[in-house]
């Protein structure tokens, strides 16, 4: 990373530094894990790009949109990392300053606990022009996977997207608030923490609130298990259920419930 190092090294703005033609970067997400629910911009991106960073939950079989790309895996895991984000954002710039069109490919979408600002930020220092491609999140495309809403008519008026761990490693101030609400909560990034989440809708007397837990969502890989705050944790260890997942609780679980009981009742009624 020569032009990014020579900056820190020499102290020079990196406003100043020169290059014949600076290149541009898309932050792209790839959408929540089904290699079909990308959109066809992102697509696009991936076709003219010279460089692809790519997550640890994208889905591999896109990179074949990015032929002749050099491809980079840059993906993160809790306690494995193949590059920290000072050397990804140092990464993009270097690519961009040799004239190269970047695409940083993340999973769902890149504003939605993603980081896709922080490496905009980073790159616009050095004057390096970005966009972003939105992507479908999992927040929302996970549950509806598995016919669960975030809102719904007379049940759900509202949801929260919440992280589950801070960059602290702490538990998320929201979810105390959100413990109160009557939301939906979608928490992502919170498996380490489920034993604290669902203390906090016990203390707020919501131990019968159903819940969902879903791993590796709209993938061939995909893994649920369904129950309430009292017995959900007992349900992820019989499931064998952990990280990468997201924690949906609220009424709206019941509508998955709900519908596979009428269809049940129809298939009843047909044979009789």
């Amino acid at each position: 990373m020569k032009l990014v190092k020579k900056h820190i090294e020499t102290g020079t703005s990196p406003g100043r530094i020169k290059s014949a033609k600076r290149g541009k970067l898309s932050v792209v997400g790839a959408g929540p894990g089904d290699p079909e629910l990308i959109t066809l911009k992102a697509v696009k991106a991936l076709q003219s790009a010279d460089t692809v960073l790519y997550d640890a939950l994208v889905d591999t079989e896109l990179l074949k949109y990015a032929a002749g790309a050099e491809l980079v895996f840059v993906g993160k895991r809790k306690g494995c990392y193949a590059f920290h984000q000072q050397q990804i954002n140092e990464l993009i710039v270097q690519r961009a300053l040799e004239g190269k069109y970047v695409v940083r490919l993340k999973g769902g979408d890149p504003f939605v606990f993603g980081r896709g600002a922080e490496e905009i930020e980073y790159a616009a220092v050095y004057g390096v022009t970005s966009d972003v491609i939105q992507g479908i999140s999992s927040a929302v495309a996970v549950p509806a996977g598995l016919n669960i809403p975030v809102t719904k008519r007379g049940v759900s008026e509202s949801f929260w997207v919440i992280t589950g761990t801070t960059r602290d490693h702490q538990l998320s101030s929201d979810i105390h608030l959100a413990a109160k609400s009557s939301a939906t909560i979608v928490i992502l990034m919170g498996m380490s923490k489920l034993t604290a989440i669902v203390n906090c809708f016990k203390n707020e007397g919501r131990a019968k609130i159903p819940v969902a837990v879903i791993q590796n969502g709209t993938t061939a890989h995909e893994n649920f298990g369904i129950g309430t705050i009292d017995s959900i944790e007992n349900e992820v260890k019989k499931r064998q259920l952990s990280n990468p997942a997201i924690i949906v609780i609220g009424e709206v679980v019941n509508h998955r419930i709900q519908l596979l009981r009428t269809r049940e009742q129809f298939k009843m009624q047909m044979i009789h």
